[in-house]
């Protein structure tokens, strides 16, 4: 293995080259090519029929809810339409693809030629905006899923045995595939991340996707090289493939970097193959030796016939597009009164749907801010993941501030509340009631804690007597460390007043 090398000092001699390819699962009822259901989280292999199972004799059938969403994805990234496109066969082998081949297209993709901007948020980068061109945007169905049994990291090497899912098999994807992008080396990771979000946040207001990372619904496969500064020929690429989070594509782009300057440096010559990205230490590992697309063996399928969107409908479904990205950034921004450091850092932290999910489940813009760049943005840096992967919704976010504002609970005990949301321990109204967290109002058990804490501090009892109002801080403070925080400090402020002033 050669040596790493750090990448500052990398881009001090290379370039990197990046390709991203996006795959979108779409979120129609029923698959690509048949009418099973596409239930995320069903019993395994229940949801699978001849067709996605590949049997012999099984026709397929092209869902006509997915060309239509694979054509509003094309014009949202200012693709061409084709007006006449087909299916093709992928041929390769892959255990958790049952017919030996992928129908996906190849040469005729039904979106190409387009081209979307994606502006870095990132301290320091505020405003700088890069044009991503576009190749296609082509329809293909999802393979399934392996899983490895019996290892300690889940990869097949060191499982006893594999287990095969074929439920996926066959949903609706659509890969957005890049032209080469080469930008400033120090801006290529910033870039691929803001990227993918970018594709997250347009292809989500369209709502042909659920667009969730930890699902798999969407994610990325980063391809990289390097090449000397100032030269044009383009080095060899590694495939790091399913990078399933903002956070992971920038790592994954950093280490590849990394990767590629040792092995320059050594001397040797970078093997065009797959990687396998690892959330445990933002390293890659080998998968396979990378086929080129003549090694694909595609042909025409001859089982489906030729898809020609009638232009009409194309016109028609390009009036359907919702605003873009940028466009609805600016109008929120105004709506929530924010400034362009608030908004910079929402969007930023990956945080803008989670925060307007949570504004239209009745919180106010300033504390939807608050709880998903504060208290979860923390929680999410310490699991190592992006906020849209913690374990609690936006209606759950607005359903605790709802119990703050009804004086149930206040932010100390918010934050418990929040604790056991994401432990698993229920919704907030659940918590609160499992843990004992409502806050204390009963003016007799308030009263005698306000006693104790007079009684515990004469001197400050005293300057409060003698008219200083301000030193009464320091005992609400012994009245909720004795009420362990469950006490209303408005009401034991007034009861304090009450006895001493």
């Amino acid at each position: 293995m050669s040596t790493l090398v750090d990448v500052d000092e990398a881009l001090t001699r290379y370039q990197p080259v990046m390709g991203l390819e996006v795959h979108v699962e779409l979120n129609t009822v029923s698959k690509m090519f048949c009418g099973c259901a596409t239930t995320f989280g069903a019993e395994p292999n229940t949801q699978v029929c001849p067709v996605c199972l590949g049997l012999p004799g099984a026709l397929p059938v092209v869902n006509g809810k997915a060309v239509e969403s694979a054509i509003r994805i094309g014009l949202a990234l200012n693709c061409q339409i084709a007006a006449w496109c087909r299916f093709a066969r992928k041929n390769y082998f892959y255990p958790d693809m049952p017919k030996n081949f992928q129908t996906s297209q190849y040469d005729e993709p039904i979106a190409y030629d387009g081209w979307t901007e994606v502006t870095l948020s990132d301290e320091g980068q505020d405003g700088e905006t890069y044009r991503i061109e576009i190749e296609r945007a082509h329809m293909e169905e999802d393979t399934g899923k392996s899983l490895h049994v019996g290892g300690a990291t889940g990869r097949i090497h060191g499982a006893d045995h594999s287990l095969v899912d074929f439920n996926r098999a066959g949903i609706p994807l659509i890969e957005i595939v890049t032209k080469t992008i080469e930008v400033p080396g120090e801006k290529a990771a910033s870039v691929a991340r803001a990227y993918v979000a970018h594709l997250r946040d347009l292809i989500g207001g369209l709502g042909v996707s659920d667009v969730r990372m930890d699902q798999g619904s969407l994610r990325c496969d980063v391809n990289l090289s390097l090449k000397p500064l100032g030269s044009h020929e383009l080095g060899t690429r590694s495939e790091t493939k399913n990078v399933n989070s903002f956070r992971s594509v920038e790592r994954a782009v950093r280490y590849e970097i990394s990767r590629h300057a040792g092995i320059l440096d050594a001397g040797k010559k970078v093997v065009q193959e797959t990687r396998h990205f690892h959330e445990s230490d933002g390293t890659t590992s080998p998968g396979r030796e990378k086929s080129d697309a003549e090694d694909y063996r595609y042909f025409p399928e001859p089982d489906l016939a030729p898809v020609a969107p009638p232009r009409d409908w194309v016109e028609e479904l390009r009036g359907t597009l919702p605003e873009q990205p940028s466009a609805r950034r600016k109008r929120l921004q105004q709506e929530w009164e924010f400034s362009d450091l608030d908004m910079r850092d929402t969007v930023g932290a990956g945080a803008l749907e989670l925060v307007a999910a949570t504004i239209d489940a009745g919180a106010s813009p300033q504390v939807a801010r608050k709880w998903w760049l504060g208290e979860l943005a923390r929680r999410a840096n310490e699991q190592g993941v992006d906020l849209d992967a913690l374990a609690i919704s936006p209606e759950q976010v607005a359903g605790i501030q709802a119990l703050i504002d009804a004086g149930r609970i206040n932010d100390k005990l918010a934050r418990d509340v929040f604790e056991g949301v994401l432990a698993g321990e229920g919704t907030p109204e659940e918590v609160v009631s499992a843990r004992g967290l409502e806050v204390v109002s009963d003016e007799g058990a308030l009263g005698e804690a306000v006693d104790r804490a007079i009684e515990a501090n004469p001197d400050v009892a005293q300057k409060i007597r003698d008219g200083k109002v301000q030193a009464a801080g320091a005992l609400i403070g012994a009245v909720m460390k004795d009420m362990r925080g469950q006490a209303d400090a408005a009401r034991v402020r007034e009861l304090i007043l009450e006895k001493l002033a």
